[in-house]
């Protein structure tokens, strides 16, 4: 004697339903053409790559002018004016005042 449980009938049909590919010619969208490039994808990727080139030129540029520090120990990197400018000048005072009075 065998016991059959009646909610396992609809489960198993199903499931065979599912695990079938289509047999009435509709692939799901996989035709003959499917997963083939055509010259506007190569041409999209084409314009893709030229961007790229200019971004990574860009990119370059810009890291160029980055300082190698942003320690405040080296030179100014907060504008370009440096505080101190009266202690600057001194010294090209002195070594000008120096000039003058060895020429003369």
């Amino acid at each position: 004697m065998s016991f059959v449980l009646p909610v396992a009938a609809p489960v198993a049909t199903t499931a065979l339903v599912l695990a079938q590919q289509p047999g009435n010619g509709d692939n799901g969208g996989q035709g003959e053409d499917f997963g083939k490039s055509s010259p506007v994808g190569f041409l999209l990727l084409l314009v893709f790559l030229v961007a790229v080139a200019f971004l990574v030129r860009s990119m370059t540029k810009h890291l160029k002018r980055v300082p190698a520090s942003f320690d405040p120990d080296g030179e100014q990197a907060t504008g370009g004016e440096q505080p101190e400018e009266s202690a600057s000048e001194e010294p090209k005072a002195a070594a000008a005042a120096k000039e003058k009075s060895e020429t003369s």
